[in-house]
């Protein structure tokens, strides 16, 4: 799946696909979902289930070419999140098939460091953890940086004890290959690329804003999981360090984007995965 944004090219390389997942959104019910009928049937089952994706986007700039987020990954003990442990995907001959071989990428973006998004920064070489893109400059906000490397070894919570192992072998071999770019909120990365804040679901998230010839594209990380949240700001995640932050996010991002041109790209979307913003009644809804 690709689109177009100017002079910019933006590719989708899946690397797996969930069905049906919506503890990510408890409150998001068969019940609920039904009623939001322009949600179907892209987005959720015939049921009434939310459907996730975990894909990266690679941004083809003039000048650049960078990967936004790098999924789970093969090869890595997750337990016990089951579904994205112990993956074996042909995510990285897709990405090579598609016309990006790992060298040739400039920038990796982690839009934040959950296991979802950061996977494939690293692969196992001869049971050493090692940078998949070579020579690109790895961009990580430096409250994610702060916030996930300080999880105490004897922390209680499970998902918790996960990031734990995420960080150890999916950032720490870029911070100790060089290969790491700690940033700060708003931040340019190349012609074209920029980096905005969008905090709540992780204390240092962001969101890739990609313009050319006039045109725009927003990547929206998980500020968003599931166009759901377009119809109700409101409903929010477990996953989520800070709800009210979030949803703070969600209602201002959408407040500024909503009936202009932009094609908002969202990091979990299933099917079409990309649309245009649309103010829908009290809410919105994504025109795709």
């Amino acid at each position: 799946m690709k689109w177009r944004v100017g002079d910019t090219t933006i590719t989708k390389i899946t690397e797996i696909v969930f069905p049906e997942f919506s503890e990510v959104i408890p409150a998001a019910t068969p019940e609920v979902v039904k009623k939001v009928q322009w949600l179907f049937p892209h987005f959720v089952t015939p049921e009434g289930k939310l459907t996730l994706s975990v894909h990266s986007l690679i941004v083809d700039t003039p000048t650049a070419k960078l990967v936004v987020d790098t999924c789970i990954g093969n090869d890595r003990n997750r337990d016990p999140l089951s579904v994205m442990s112990n993956l074996s995907t042909s995510y990285l001959e897709d990405m090579i098939a598609a016309g990006y071989r790992p060298e040739s990428i400039d920038y990796v973006l982690c839009t934040h460091l959950h296991l979802d998004h950061v996977g494939w920064n690293t692969r196992l070489v001869d049971g050493k953890w090692v940078p998949t893109f070579p020579r690109a400059a790895y961009l990580f906000d430096k409250k994610e940086l702060a916030f996930f490397g300080a999880i105490d070894e004897n922390v209680q919570d499970d998902f918790a004890q996960v990031q734990r192992r995420v960080f150890a072998d999916s950032v720490q071999p870029i911070l100790d290959a060089g290969l790491a770019k700690p940033v700060e909120g708003a931040t340019q990365v190349c012609d074209g690329v920029r980096l905005i804040p969008t905090p709540g679901h992780t204390p240092g998230h962001c969101s890739v804003l990609i313009e050319s010839r006039g045109e725009r594209a927003l990547i929206t990380g998980d500020f968003i999981h599931h166009p759901i949240q377009f119809h109700d700001p409101g409903l929010v995640s477990p996953f989520d360090v800070d709800n009210a932050a979030a949803v703070a996010t969600r209602r201002r991002i959408f407040s500024e984007y909503a009936d202009t041109p932009t094609l908002i790209i969202g990091t979990h979307f299933a099917g079409p995965t990309a649309g245009r913003l649309v103010r829908d009644g009290d809410g919105y809804r994504l025109d795709v």
